[in-house]
């Protein structure tokens, strides 16, 4: 099962992915988790993070330029997220991603202003790409203030993690959550539930597991 976790930043995904690994791990599945960008890993990410941060020249003026980076970074992973849809080698197993494509269509949308894109980022990562598309997307449901107070405490917190062109553009992050909320209202790319409720996630991942495993069984 393959698991989604999105919101703008400062919305508490990495703090939900965690808390979510943790429980489950307790009753014994496995859990295993990737974060988008992979700023770590992918010289696509890198590239990507120098130009949010004015080191690329003018590429990040550029909202395809920036998505095909973002889609390119997980197209690295293409082999790996296989592992976990049927018939993979950890199909039993739960992964968590902390970011994935819903990510680049919201602020796609929010950058340009046109839902068409969603469309070419559908067709570039799941397409083109051949991704697999999520079992769950869930978007955390918190208000952009918040969200925005939480990216800054953050910045403050850890002299190495400097806001960057988009954590620091408040109308962006209003316009990416509000493209969130269109993607979630219209299923796009599958199953959504939008919540910052840990219980109430917890229990819409198990209700679509068995949902999953019922499907498996029949053959269906």
């Amino acid at each position: 099962m393959i698991i989604a976790i999105e919101g703008i930043d400062g919305a508490g995904k990495n703090t939900t992915v965690k808390k979510l690994t943790n429980r489950y791990r307790r009753r014994g599945i496995t859990v295993d988790v990737l974060a988008f960008p992979d700023y770590d890993n992918s010289i696509h990410a890198q590239l990507a993070r120098e130009a949010l941060y004015g080191r690329m020249g003018d590429l990040s003026a550029s909202a395809y330029a920036m998505a095909t980076l973002f889609a390119l970074d997980r197209g690295a992973r293409r082999e790996q997220l296989l592992e976990y849809v049927d018939g993979g080698a950890r199909a039993d197993a739960i992964l968590i991603l902390d970011r994935y494509v819903a990510s680049n269509a919201a602020f796609s949308w929010a950058r340009t202003g046109e839902q068409d894109v969603t469309d070419w980022v559908a067709e570039l990562e799941f397409g083109r790409l051949g991704l697999p598309q999520p079992d769950l997307q869930i978007l955390l449901d918190v208000p952009v203030g918040i969200a925005a107070s939480r990216a800054q405490a953050r910045s403050a917190a850890d002299s190495t993690r400097q806001r960057d062109h988009y954590e620091r553009d408040g109308e962006l992050q209003a316009n990416t959550n509000a493209a969130y909320h269109r993607l979630a209202q219209s299923n796009w790319a599958g199953q959504w539930l939008v919540s910052a409720d840990l219980d109430k996630i917890m229990a819409t991942i198990d209700k679509r597991r068995a949902e999953l495993a019922g499907s498996t069984t029949s053959g269906g």
